[in-house]
């Protein structure tokens, strides 16, 4: 299937470049050929239902799985050839949260950037700093384990953000919260990338979370199967909405 993107602008490098990534597990391919490009400073979604290959793609990036067919950059970085050091620019909210719950929230977020290797003074500031973006700062000595899921969220997504990364990559950041809490998270991840020009990469399958100007890359089976902004995703396949425009894809992926 083919589709039409929005051409980067020539003078900025994207945040995020994936070009010609493919991956199996055994016998079995799980990401076929795929090939965008994530710009600095917007929101982007990597739309997809479950098993669709989100998830791997993360891994891929993150370095969890190696890329060895096709080729990943970070703000212009290659993985494979720079290794670790191309990492240096993102930020990861995982899946599954991997916060220390009996530590309150501003220990956990302490020790996470001492593994950064940031100083003492640095760590304060930018805790107070990211605490209050996300609305956060009055609970930063409760302990974790007495937060609901929508505000362990929130410290998860402060702790990635703390040492300022360029790019930042949020895989299902909302599922299992209620309406509110999601409503929140997208609203104060848009700010973030306006006020503070962070590029971010969102996974999800909850279709309602993208914005009309955000970018989608729509992943079925392994396959990009759309890319563009979210209105322009809507008029290529004849939709009223993004939800309508996905289930077109899902299904012609299925038919295919």
């Amino acid at each position: 299937m083919t589709h039409k993107t929005e051409a980067l602008s020539p003078t900025e490098l994207p945040a995020l470049n994936i070009a010609g990534v493919s991956f199996t597990y055994g016998t079995k391919e799980v990401l076929s050929d795929i090939s965008f490009a994530v710009p600095q400073g917007e929101v982007s979604f990597l739309l997809g239902p479950n098993g669709a290959g989100k998830t791997t793609l993360f891994s891929l990036i993150t370095r969890l799985f190696d890329a060895r067919v096709g080729r990943i950059s970070i703000m212009g970085k290659d993985l494979r050839k720079i290794g670790a050091q191309a990492l240096e620019p993102l930020g990861v909210v995982f899946q599954q949260s991997t916060l220390d719950l009996d530590l309150t929230v501003r220990q956990n977020l302490a020790y996470y950037g001492a593994l950064r290797g940031m100083s003492a003074p640095d760590i304060r500031n930018r805790i107070t700093r990211c605490l209050d973006d996300l609305d956060m700062d009055e609970r930063s000595d409760e302990i974790v384990r007495t937060l609901n899921g929508g505000h362990r969220r929130r410290v998860e997504i402060a702790r990635a953000l703390l040492h300022k990364p360029r790019l930042l990559l949020l895989d299902e950041p909302t599922v299992g919260l209620d309406p509110n809490a999601r409503r929140t998270i997208v609203a104060r991840i848009h700010d973030l990338a306006r006020s503070q020009r962070t590029s971010i990469l969102w996974a999800t399958h909850l279709v309602d979370e993208a914005e009309d100007n955000d970018r989608v890359f729509a992943l079925v089976n392994g396959r990009l199967v759309a890319a563009g902004r979210v209105g322009e995703v809507i008029r290529e396949h004849g939709a009223t909405d993004l939800a309508a425009a996905f289930e077109h894809l899902v299904s012609a992926e299925a038919a295919s």
